[in-house]
């Protein structure tokens, strides 16, 4: 591929992309950051000439003359740059919060619908929440006002794997009530080996894995896999730990490590939003969508 020649990048420029949030920093201006690095790059590059137009001039009872001279009304000293910001669509795909870093997943131009089709899908995503013990926020997070301090040297290592796990398996039991089935069921048995059980309504969070990975008093690390999650969720349910645990806690970090089969190593960091970079990574980013495609019809089949 000629990455010197505007037109060739631009029909190459379609699909899904993996980039890296930082955190503070909104989803909205992550997309606008990107927009522009995409336009900026692709005005650098060497675009199509200016088109020319035949000239006839003179006297028609005489002589004609006819020339060919540029047409300046399509000179980019005119009409401006070849590619506008406003006219690259750019879609995300998962929504994560202005104090949540990590995966994220943006559709360009045909990508758009492959990134409508993952918000659809509902996949699955992985966080490790870090929190810690022994104060309370005013917004549950570490920019908050600590409104209340406790003791929490006798919150032990046991103590939080033994409430976790419990929540673990109160979600898995909530995610069956809600299809109305019952545990000790076939049927239950059944969806159960189809793969994981989504709820039917798209605003319930569901916890399907919760573990700690991380103990050292008063801070600790959670791993969470989850669906239907947002931000303020994950902050409230540090809170709910620390309270549970007879202590406060509050959250003080929130990443995204691993969205679908997208992990932070498949993610851009915003120095490398480069076009080679950015289809590099679209061609990788298609790859794993095609094997998650195989995946399904062999499932299917069986």
């Amino acid at each position: 591929m000629l990455l010197q020649e505007a037109p060739v990048v631009w029909n190459a420029l379609k699909g899904l992309i993996c980039v890296y949030k930082p955190t503070e920093v909104s989803v909205l201006k992550m997309r606008r950051i990107l927009i522009h690095k995409i336009c900026k790059e692709m005005n650098s590059l060497e675009g199509r000439p200016p088109s020319d137009f035949v000239a006839i001039v003179g006297d028609p009872s005489k002589k004609l003359t006819v020339s060919v001279r540029p047409n300046y009304a399509d000179h980019p000293l005119v009409v401006g740059s070849r590619y506008q910001e406003q006219d690259l669509p750019v879609s995300w795909s998962n929504y994560l919060g202005f104090h949540t870093s990590g995966v994220l997943l943006f559709g360009v131009r045909w990508g758009t619908k492959q990134a409508k089709y993952m918000r659809e899908n509902r996949s699955t995503r992985a966080y490790k929440v870090k929190g810690v013990l022994g104060q309370v926020t005013d917004n549950c997070f570490k920019t908050g006002k600590v409104v209340m301090r406790s003791n929490w040297k006798h919150v032990k290592r046991e103590h939080m794997d033994r409430f976790l796990s419990a929540m673990q398996a109160s979600h898995q039991k909530k995610m069956f009530q809600t299809c109305g089935i019952d545990m000790q069921s076939q049927t239950a048995y059944d969806l159960a080996i189809q793969g994981l059980i989504r709820p039917a309504d798209k605003k319930i969070p569901v916890l399907y894995g919760i573990k700690c990975v991380e103990f050292n008093p008063p801070e600790f690390m959670i791993e969470i896999q989850c669906i239907n999650e947002y931000e303020d969720y994950l902050m409230h349910l540090i809170h709910e730990i620390g309270q549970k645990l007879h202590s406060t806690a509050h959250c003080t970090a929130i990443q995204c490590i691993r969205h679908s089969r997208f992990t932070l190593d498949h993610a851009l960091l915003m120095k490398h939003l480069t076009i080679p970079n950015i289809l590099d990574n679209m061609k990788l980013c298609s790859n794993i969508l095609d094997e998650m495609a195989n995946d399904r019809t062999k499932i299917t089949l069986v």
